[in-house]
């Protein structure tokens, strides 16, 4: 378990530079106080950043490094990635600037799995704008499934609301067939294991959505509900997991019925984001949950729209910031606690008042 004397080193990777990404994060760190809680690491160059403060009048010193292992604490640090100077033309796509973005994020990720930053905070990407050779991914979650131990899962988090995907960026005609009894079953497992380890949760109690409206209505309105879902999740249930559903998703959330659950499941993209981004906008947090590094984003996107407008608030950077760093403690706690059972009991006697 890491030293609690050290602050938690944080990798900013900076996103699409014509987006709103660069200012929530940087946003974020104008309150020095920011320093108390971990050690940032921006994956950019000091001339992108200088320009970039100076645009939206932030006031902030910052501390060029070669890499991250040469960062400072209670200084805000830039590892330089590029020593040229991108041109920048806020609210305006571009091959250029994804480019960058790209640049910024696998240099992000190669310290990530060094162990020179302890946690990645992603700013938004352009999904479009990103699209290259060395890049061929509809979005960070399957990048990093790719660059990091473990099975992936879109994690959309709040302290009361926690949305999983059993599928995330595929076009929606196409979900229903990439639904198996094996996917059900793994990206189970993954928010299972998440909820435990990530958020403390000894005995999660999982709600799974129905792939189709109305769970399809006894096969009328469509039968992977019947034939896949239903049966995966008898499957796991009486081997003791504790997983209920389908349910209809047009009435789950209307209803508060995800209140008695930890964390629902849901079949495609928008069926997840559309009740959670309706719920917790700006307070919601994306969690790349299953892998072997913990990484975090904003729950918004570049919005391209008030782009370089000093509009965009950086709330929900925060809450990422925030979030990645107690999912880092939490599961430093829980690495240390199954590698020693002993302590584990001591802790629970001493909850009771024993071993006084």
């Amino acid at each position: 378990m890491q030293d609690t004397r050290e602050k938690i080193k944080v990798g900013i990777s900076i996103g699409d530079l014509n987006g709103i990404g660069p200012e929530v994060a940087l946003k974020t760190f104008e309150d020095s106080r920011m320093l108390d809680f971990c050690t940032p690491v921006f994956f950019a160059s000091n001339k992108t950043i200088s320009f970039l403060t100076n645009h939206f009048g932030i006031s902030m010193k910052f501390h060029g490094i070669p890499g991250a292992s040469d960062a400072l604490e209670g200084k805000i640090n830039v590892v330089n990635v590029w020593k040229d100077s991108p041109d920048i033309h806020f609210g305006k796509p571009s091959k250029t600037t994804g480019s960058y973005a790209i640049k910024s994020l696998q240099a992000a990720v190669k310290a990530l799995k060094k162990g020179s930053i302890d946690i990645l905070v992603t700013a938004p990407i352009n999904k479009k704008t990103v699209q290259a050779e060395e890049f061929a991914f509809p979005g960070h979650t399957d990048y990093l499934a790719r660059e990091l131990e473990g099975t992936s899962l879109m994690f959309m988090v709040t302290d009361t609301l926690k949305i999983g995907l059993l599928t995330d960026h595929v076009p929606v005609g196409e979900a229903p067939s990439l639904i198996t009894p094996e996917l059900i079953s793994e990206k189970v497992r993954a928010m299972e294991d998440s909820l435990i380890r990530d958020f403390g949760i000894a005995k999660p109690k999982i709600a799974v959505l129905g792939i189709n409206p109305h769970s399809g209505d006894d096969g009328v309105i469509g039968k992977e509900d019947d034939t896949v879902l239903r049966p995966a999740l008898k499957k796991l249930a009486e081997g003791k997991h504790l997983v209920y559903g389908p349910y209809a998703a047009d009435t789950f959330f209307a209803s508060d019925n995800y209140l008695n659950f930890d964390a629902v499941l849901a079949a495609y993209h928008d069926q997840g984001l559309i009740p959670f981004k309706t719920l917790a906008f700006g307070k919601g947090v994306n969690f790349t949950a299953g892998l072997s590094r913990v990484r975090t984003s904003p729950d918004h996107g570049t919005a391209f729209d008030i782009a370089g407008e000093n509009k965009a608030n950086p709330d929900s950077f925060k809450e990422a910031l925030f979030t990645g760093m107690e999912i880092f403690r939490k599961r430093s706690e829980h690495h240390s606690l199954t590698r020693n059972p002993l302590k584990k009991q001591r802790m629970k006697r001493a909850g009771r008042g024993e071993d006084r």
